[in-house]
C-alpha cells in the first residue's frame, strides 16, 4: 500500500511539473467556457469578452519540402505562384495553418490557446509522418487575440474622440467605428456607436481584461442619454402630438380639370376610341408654319 501510494504521489508530481513546465501556456488563464473571459466592470457588475480568433506561431526547426507535403497530406492548399506556403486546414480542433519551407508554422482560426496548442502539435505529427524530423522544443507563441463584448448602451462616439484625442482616431467618412489605442497593455479597441467593441492587438487572456477595465469608465462617461424611440404618440424630436399628419391632395391623373385624356375614349368592347387626328406631313405642315409666321 505504501508503494502505492508513493508511485501515485510520483506520478501527479511528474503530471504538475510537466504542466508548469509547457512553453509560453502558463501566462494563459483558461475559461470554464473555453472562448469566453468574464471582466468585472468596477461597478459591481461584469462584462463578457468573447474569444473569436488567435493567431499564433511556431518554429519546427527544420527545413521542409513544400510540394512533397501537399501531394501527401489530406486538406491541403499549394500554389507557389500566389503564396510560398501549404495552407493546411484541420476538422479537430478547427484551425488553419500555413506551414512555410523554413519549418515556421501559423495557426489561426482557434479560440482558445488550449485548442491552438493543440493545433501545432497535431501540424507536427502529421509533419513528421511525411518524413520531416521536427525539433524537440516548438517555439510556441501567441501573437494576437481578436474577442469582442456589448457595453450594453450606445456611445457618443464625437465626444470620446474630442476628449481623448491622444489615443483616440475616429473618421466617420472612412471608417464607422472610433479607434482606441491603448499604451499599456498594447491593446487596440473598435469602438462602435451600438456599444459593440472589437478588442485586439493583446498576446495574452490578462492584456485583454486590462484593457477593457480601461477603456470601460470611458464609454460609461460618454453613453447616450436620450435614446428614446419614435412611437405612435410622439415625434422623432420628443415632442408629443397627434400622429394624424395633413397630406396634400395629389392632382388626378387624367389632368388638371379631372377628364380623360384628349384623344382617347372606349370603344363598344372596351378598347380604345377614335383618337385626336395626326398631323400629315408636307402641305398641311407647311401651310402650318407659313399660318405662324403670318401671325406673327
Amino acid at each position: 500500500m505504501a508503494e502505492t501510494s508513493a508511485a501515485s504521489a510520483a506520478a501527479q508530481s511528474q503530471a504538475q511539473d510537466g504542466q508548469q513546465s509547457a512553453p509560453n501556456l502558463s501566462q494563459h488563464t483558461p475559461s470554464l467556457a473555453g472562448s469566453v473571459l468574464e471582466c468585472p466592470d468596477g461597478f459591481g457588475g461584469s462584462l463578457l469578452i468573447r474569444l473569436q480568433n488567435m493567431s499564433s506561431t511556431a518554429d519546427l526547426g527544420v527545413r521542409l519540402d513544400l510540394k512533397q507535403i501537399a501531394l501527401r497530406c489530406r486538406n491541403t492548399e499549394f500554389n507557389p505562384r500566389r503564396f510560398a506556403a501549404v495552407i493546411m486546414r484541420l476538422r479537430e480542433p478547427r484551425a488553419t495553418a500555413l506551414v512555410f519551407a523554413s519549418g515556421k508554422l501559423v495557426i489561426t482560426g482557434t479560440k482558445s490557446t488550449h485548442n491552438s496548442s493543440l493545433a501545432t502539435k497535431k501540424i507536427a505529427y502529421i509533419l513528421e509522418r511525411v518524413g520531416f524530423q521536427p525539433a524537440g522544443f516548438i517555439n510556441f507563441k501567441v501573437q494576437n487575440i481578436v474577442g469582442t463584448v456589448d457595453a450594453g448602451f450606445p456611445i457618443r462616439l464625437e465626444g470620446v474622440a474630442f476628449a481623448h484625442p491622444t489615443f483616440s482616431s475616429y473618421e466617420p467618412e472612412l471608417f464607422p467605428g472610433l479607434i482606441y489605442r491603448l499604451v499599456q497593455p498594447r491593446v487596440c479597441l473598435l469602438i462602435f456607436v451600438s456599444g459593440k467593441v472589437v478588442i485586439t492587438g493583446a498576446k495574452t487572456e490578462e492584456q485583454m481584461v486590462e484593457g477593457l477595465k480601461k477603456v470601460y469608465p470611458v464609454l460609461l462617461e460618454f453613453r447616450k442619454a436620450n435614446t428614446a424611440a419614435v412611437g405612435a404618440g410622439g415625434s422623432a424630436d420628443g415632442v408629443s402630438g397627434s400622429a394624424d399628419v395633413a397630406v396634400p391632395a395629389l392632382p388626378p391623373m387624367g389632368g388638371a380639370t379631372g377628364g380623360e385624356a384628349p384623344g382617347k375614349g372606349k370603344g363598344k368592347r372596351g378598347g380604345k376610341g377614335k383618337a385626336a387626328p395626326r398631323a400629315r406631313r408636307g402641305k398641311d405642315l407647311q401651310n402650318a408654319s407659313a399660318g405662324a409666321q403670318f401671325d406673327v
